[in-house]
């Protein structure tokens, strides 16, 4: 009579099923970890590029004022509040808006009129100096706007001419 072999049983032992689920666990961990941080980082650039928008915006509607009060122009009556935005006409107008009151900052959430804008959490500040370029009298707008972990300054320089 022939004996037979036994047969080699097929399958995982335990330490090689304990092995697969740890290079499993920590391979898992590790993309994980880098999801997390790609993540985290694709919403800045888009808070930056809000951010820079409402600077552009808000320092080209100061540039596009004139240098110096004309006659018969306004002057703030409430500069506690800066309401008078709508009625600035000059680049001075807006040295109301220095941040120092909540009140005396541009919400991002309304614009020029008073228009709903989609940006909400930023605030605006606007700083107007008097400087002399080539024995040139200038005034240096400086907008600085804030909001979402960010800060971005952008300034122009305004002339007489």
């Amino acid at each position: 009579m022939r004996t037979k072999m036994p047969l080699r049983e097929l399958g995982l032992t335990m330490i090689e099923l304990i092995m697969a689920i740890m290079i499993i666990s920590i391979s898992i961990v590790g993309i994980l970890s880098v999801l997390r941080t790609t993540t985290q980082s694709s919403a800045d650039p888009v808070l930056y590029k809000q951010a820079m928008a409402m600077a552009d915006a808000i320092l080209e509607e100061v540039m596009s004022k004139a240098y110096q009060n004309p006659v018969g122009g306004y002057t703030e009556t409430n500069p506690q509040t800066c309401a008078g935005r709508l009625f600035y006409d000059d680049v001075s107008d807006y040295s109301c808006f220095d941040g120092s009151t909540s009140s005396k900052v541009i919400q991002s959430n309304t614009t020029l009129g008073g228009t709903a804008s989609p940006l909400v959490g930023y605030t605006a500040t606007v700083t107007v100096s008097t400087v002399t370029m080539n024995a040139l009298p200038m005034k240096k707008v400086v907008v600085t706007v804030t909001g979402g972990g960010i800060v971005v300054s952008l300034d122009s320089y305004r002339s007489n001419l």
